[in-house]
């Protein structure tokens, strides 16, 4: 059996920049143990699987547009969320089955999602808004980090608030000292270079250091919104790759938008 692979930089500024994603279509779903051991042969921070048959609990499409299931792959686990390789997966469906639609709906373990694409060919990935409760730093977290915290939320993630981006882009974690945490940790600040900047390392569920993390910008645009008093915001992840997002906090929904670039299209031969 042959399977379809595609690798495209979502949220990415130039080539060779942004976070790459693996996108699998599929006629079917594969087991599970075969879903992983391709995201760990990909050894990407995501490998996004979809198929078009909907699972019964989706209740149906959502609109007159394409609609699909979509999973996601760290080389360790499946995750709950992820955005960028959601927004790699719009840009290959539009782009190869679907040029004439400009929104894609995925069915996923946070519900519904929904890319569009602008008319300058840059897409809007909507996520639902996620919430931080203010807590008291974890010790063993923050040095781990290595970083002095301002204030610390939880969440989705674990959020570590320090005081300007130089000390953010400084930041040299001892990935082995991590405690055990459900998902990742963000270290971020007011920006610089934006509004908003920050890094996301989830060591536990096989992501050092994510290079530009859609999902983590769910939670953090909401609390940052609060803290400058804005609803638009710009945001970087200055990981070394490196991304910008334009974000927009929409009632109960984060909006995230970026371009996409693709980088290469390939077959994968499957074992018997």
């Amino acid at each position: 059996m042959e399977v379809l692979l595609h690798q495209i930089d979502a949220f990415a500024d130039a080539p060779f920049s942004g976070n790459p994603a693996a996108v699998m279509p599929l006629p079917s779903w594969l087991p599970d143990t075969l879903l992983q051991q391709l995201a760990e042969e990909n050894n990407l921070a995501e490998t996004a699987f979809y198929t078009s048959e909907l699972p019964p609990d989706a209740g149906g499409p959502p609109g007159e547009w394409p609609a699909f299931h979509l999973r996601w792959f760290t080389p360790a686990v499946e995750v709950d969320m992820c955005g960028h390789a959601t927004l790699a997966s719009a840009t290959q469906i539009i782009e190869d089955l679907h040029p004439e639609h400009d929104r894609v709906s995925f069915y996923t373990r946070s519900g519904w999602l929904h890319v569009d694409r602008t008319d300058d060919d840059e897409y809007v990935l909507n996520l639902p808004a996620l919430a931080s409760v203010q807590v008291d730093p974890d010790p063993a977290l923050v040095a781990a980090l290595g970083v002095t915290p301002i204030r610390a939320y939880t969440g989705q993630d674990e959020v570590i608030v320090v005081a300007t981006e130089a000390e953010v882009r400084a930041a040299t974690p001892d990935l082995g000292a991590f405690p055990a945490i459900p998902r990742g940790a963000i270290i971020t600040a007011p920006g610089d270079s934006a509004d908003v900047v920050s890094r996301f390392f989830a060591p536990g569920v096989g992501v050092p250091e994510d290079p530009v993390t859609g999902s983590a910008h769910a939670q953090l645009i909401p609390l940052w919104s609060r803290e400058l008093g804005r609803t638009i915001l710009t945001a970087r992840q200055l990981s070394r790759r490196g991304g910008t997002l334009r974000a927009e906090l929409a009632d109960d929904r984060v909006l995230l938008l970026g371009r996409c670039r693709r980088y290469l299209d390939g077959v994968v031969t499957l074992p018997d």
